[in-house]
């Protein structure tokens, strides 16, 4: 079988919506999500966790077996740490580790980094708390908005493992794995430096 590896790209570039946080900060902490629509459209709307959920996808397809583990493992600490956020925990540097995320895993990605599956799941498992910290303190203790914002993420795995699965069939998968880790690292230190 034969894959279009430009078209998986371009596919890949629509995805990316304006460069903005999905977190506290960017709203003045004004704006409450509190639907299960809100809650799923929260992640989709902030470069940092959409593309940190594809990665996780693509990372799992490309590099273990047990492909599910990682992407299960993260949905299940972003609602736990959602939930910890909507108690009203706070962590200082939530949003540098959130970024971290993307430079991590980007670089994971661009490696093709083979980890044992459990491993994997626990560095971005890890992660994922953050993630969760960060939309939880928007939740406003909305079960609805919390199972949406859970859904969307698990359909962002879903799509990071169909690009994952595509780039395993193709004979360019190392350059194209090291466009698209290293252009997520690359955000990731954009994040973090401020320049984004």
């Amino acid at each position: 079988m034969r894959i279009n590896v430009k078209a998986v790209a371009v596919s890949v570039l629509a995805l990316f919506p304006m460069l903005v946080y999905a977190h506290v900060g960017n709203d003045g902490g004004t704006h409450h999500v509190l639907s299960f629509t809100e809650g799923f459209i929260h992640p989709l709307t902030g470069m940092d966790h959409l593309v940190a959920m594809i990665l996780v996808g693509v990372w799992s397809a490309m590099n273990t077996r047990k492909w599910w583990l990682a992407p299960l493992a993260f949905a299940g600490l972003l609602l736990a740490g959602a939930l910890i956020g909507m108690a009203g925990v706070t962590v200082a540097a939530t949003e540098y580790l959130v970024a971290a995320s993307l430079l991590v895993v980007g670089v994971m990605v661009a490696l093709r980094l083979k980890l044992r599956a459990v491993t994997g799941a626990l560095i971005i498992g890890a992660f994922a708390i953050f993630h969760g910290l960060a939309h939880g303190a928007e939740l406003s203790h909305s079960a609805a908005a919390l199972s949406g914002m859970v859904i969307a993420t698990a359909g962002l795995h879903l799509v990071g493992l169909g690009i994952g699965y595509l780039l395993t069939l193709s004979s360019t998968n190392r350059w194209w794995a090291g466009v698209i880790g290293g252009g997520s690292s690359l955000l990731g230190v954009g994040l973090l430096s401020g320049l984004f």
